[in-house]
């Protein structure tokens, strides 16, 4: 098997070159500065000049050679986000297509990436970590019962606002529970350090894959780092199937460890049985939605409200990417 990172061809970048800040897309969205930049797409903040409200415009990268396949995920993107409304995730507003370019358009969340909070902060509060945890899994579950799996939970994919409210974006690789998805024969979609082990096995993802990589998430924001570091990407997924996980830290509350611990079992049967019954096991239930229910808020270095709001450049790294097995 071997890891396929797909490059941006001269072609992408001569139709991504059309975009620049002060471009309208789709004769509404007037875009401003590149947020960020990932293997599928570039994300833009934007105005909508008709509702006159600041949002994110995600534009598809039309690789060559894969831009059929790439155009249905990212379609695919589109219906299963707009099916999910909740205080803990990025809401779509819009889909488009114009010429050579698909785009989604949606909330534009004020706020930083947990990936870019972990590496300026390093391991957070046990409450911290509760409320994020729970806050996450109440939006998979949402997610999950809507019959849509997100496949990729990673910090730089949960958005910290300032007033502590944590909201899950980029469905990008998700598919719908019961379908068969867009992907070639072989080929898993995710990221390693978060990859659930029945992912590696070359099994589906399912709403316990989910769960898995949340659980990798709560055990990197207590300790500060990921939970298996090796040279290789394969190297880290075959450590989810064959390494038990590195102790937490001394000090943990013992519901939260073993709700984290759980979530970590290697067998998908062994973890618990939905994401709510994560977000409860939290002390969140359907009513506590907010980081202040738990109260925590804390100043992540978001801009002001009212100011344009930035993504710092820790967000910007690409490390999604497709296992191939023959």
């Amino acid at each position: 098997m071997s890891w396929d990172v797909h490059l941006v061809s001269t072609e992408v970048r001569r139709v991504m070159q059309r975009l620049h800040n002060g471009f309208l897309m789709g004769g509404r969205y007037l875009l401003g500065d590149r947020l960020a930049s990932g293997g599928m797409a570039d994300v833009w903040s934007g105005m909508d000049t008709v509702l006159q409200r600041r949002v994110a415009v995600k534009v598809m990268r039309p690789d060559i050679g894969h831009e059929k396949l790439f155009a249905l995920r990212f379609r695919d993107e589109a219906l299963h986000s707009a099916r999910l409304l909740h205080a803990n995730i990025a809401t779509v507003f819009d889909y488009g297509e114009e010429d050579e370019l698909a785009y989604l358009v949606m909330e534009l969340v004020d706020g930083q990436p947990l990936s870019t909070v972990l590496r300026e902060r390093g391991p957070l509060s046990h409450t911290e970590v509760r409320s994020v945890m729970g806050q996450a899994a109440l939006a998979l579950g949402v997610a999950h019962e809507a019959r849509v799996v997100h496949r990729d939970v990673k910090p730089a994919n949960m958005m910290l606002r300032p007033d502590g409210l944590v909201k899950l974006t980029d469905f990008g690789i998700a598919r719908a529970l019961d379908a068969s998805g867009h992907t070639r024969q072989g080929e898993l979609l995710g990221t390693p350090n978060y990859i659930s082990p029945e992912q590696v096995m070359g099994q589906p993802a399912s709403g316990a894959s989910d769960l898995y990589a949340l659980g990798v998430v709560a055990h990197e924001m207590l300790t500060g780092r990921r939970p298996f570091e090796r040279e290789t990407p394969l190297a880290i997924a075959m450590c989810h199937v064959q390494e038990p996980p590195p102790p937490l830290p001394e000090g943990v509350p013992e519901d939260l460890a073993l709700v984290i611990e759980d979530c970590l079992a290697k067998d998908p049967a062994h973890r618990p049985p939905n994401a709510r019954a994560v977000a409860l096991r939290l002390g969140l239930g359907d009513n506590e939605t907010m980081g202040l229910g738990l109260g925590v808020a804390w100043y992540v270095g978001a801009t002001p409200s009212g100011s344009d709001a930035t993504i710092p450049q820790a967000a910007r790294n690409i490390d999604t990417v497709a296992l191939e097995q023959p």
